[in-house]
């Protein structure tokens, strides 16, 4: 009886251990046409097996005049003085973040228009040429806008596959978390 729990408990262990290696996937899907919107967060693992799946969709309540209170409230200049000391910190952290994370795939398909049409050509030469820099730095991504010279518009739908590898993540979190400036900034951002 020992033996399956022992053998149980270092099944689990190693599937943990596996977990980490292989890392997650975050499958993110968005779409905004004319006033509604939506969109798709799913967690994967193994690449294949979803976990999580949550969905959003455009609703009208009163929930935004709520948030804006919370943020009146917030001290900002409180929160910059404990943020300053951890800029260096945040920084390294940062970096070791973007190696941990991997863009797989990367769509989107954009379709913008003003009442000026001076403006739509404008804006869309901006926009092209951002999506540019980004096409050529970032493999598989197809980010592709459009202008609409048919009024005031702005749609967008695309997706995005995003690889996060957890065990890279977990000695530069600790080291990050250790420090006492870190502890002490997500204790203020906490009680505000």
């Amino acid at each position: 009886m020992l033996n399956i729990l022992l053998m149980i408990i270092l099944l689990i262990i190693i599937l943990i251990f596996i977990i980490l290696l292989i890392g997650i996937r975050l499958k993110v899907k968005w779409m905004k046409i004319g006033e509604n919107y939506g969109g798709c967060l799913e967690i994967i693992l193994f690449r294949k097996l979803t976990v999580y799946t949550y969905n959003f969709k455009s609703e009208d309540d009163d929930e935004d005049e709520e948030s804006e209170d919370d943020e009146d409230n917030r001290d900002l200049k409180k929160l910059y003085e404990l943020a300053k000391p951890c800029f260096d910190d945040l920084k390294k952290f940062l970096h070791e973040l973007l190696d941990a994370v991997n863009i797989t795939r990367l769509e989107n398909n954009l379709v913008i228009g003003f009442s000026n049409f001076a403006k739509t050509g404008e804006y869309i030469g901006y926009i092209w040429a951002i999506f540019a820099v980004i096409n050529s730095s970032i493999p598989n991504s197809h980010l592709r806008a459009q202008p609409s010279f048919a009024g005031e518009v702005i749609n967008l739908k695309g997706f995005m596959n995003i690889d996060i590898y957890i065990l890279k993540l977990v000695v530069p979190l600790i080291k990050l978390i250790s420090k006492k400036e870190i502890r002490q900034l997500i204790g203020g951002v906490i009680n505000g």
